[in-house]
């Protein structure tokens, strides 16, 4: 779903890798993938790639919850990249955020930088942080992990410990919605 006009340039464009970020083992909560982008300004548009295993009760959450479900039967990776690659080239924001801790949205990350634009590496949890992908964002954050009050810095924390502090146990569980299991792929 966008949420400003094609031709807006100024805002975050959200893409979330949903097979890597929607696993059991890390309980992501969208509301907060979403929050996470929001942070860093308006949203021009929050998709939800998806493969062709995810179940219509995630599908119908995540519409819910405002993002746009792109499902695809190929690579959800390869249709991610494009379309943010596309978004930078169109100049339709000044932030990509990638949801995701699989490394091959390296590229990705570079090509946006290469065309002036912010951007944001995700990550689902401590466990599914990818070095790689953090280090080539311009900033980055990791789910399920609050910020301490002396945290404000530049917005920049490239490779060191994301802009969260942490959290307890308690505050990291949270819930998919639609009473859905995670999307398969890897």
């Amino acid at each position: 779903m966008e949420t400003e006009s094609r031709d807006t340039q100024h805002g975050v464009a959200l893409f979330v890798d949903g097979p890597n970020v929607l696993r059991d083992e890390f309980d992501v909560d969208l509301d907060d993938v979403r929050e996470a982008a929001r942070a860093e300004g308006p949203l021009v548009t929050a998709r939800l790639y998806l493969d062709e295993h995810a179940t219509p009760g995630l599908i119908q959450a995540a519409e819910a919850r405002g993002f746009e479900v792109v499902v695809t039967s190929g690579d959800v990776d390869v249709k991610l990249a494009v379309d943010a690659a596309r978004f930078a080239a169109e100049s339709r924001m000044t932030t990509l955020a990638i949801a995701s801790r699989d490394t091959d949205f390296k590229p990705v990350v570079e090509t946006a930088n290469g065309y002036g634009i912010r951007t944001l590496a995700i990550a689902p949890g401590k466990r599914g942080r990818s070095d790689a992908l953090r280090n080539a964002a311009t900033d980055s954050v990791t789910l399920g992990e609050r910020a301490s009050a002396g945290d404000e810095g530049n917005g920049s924390d490239r490779g060191n410990a994301t802009k969260t502090g942490a959290a307890t146990e308690e505050e990291t569980t949270v819930t998919r919605g639609g009473g859905e299991g995670s999307a398969a792929g890897g």
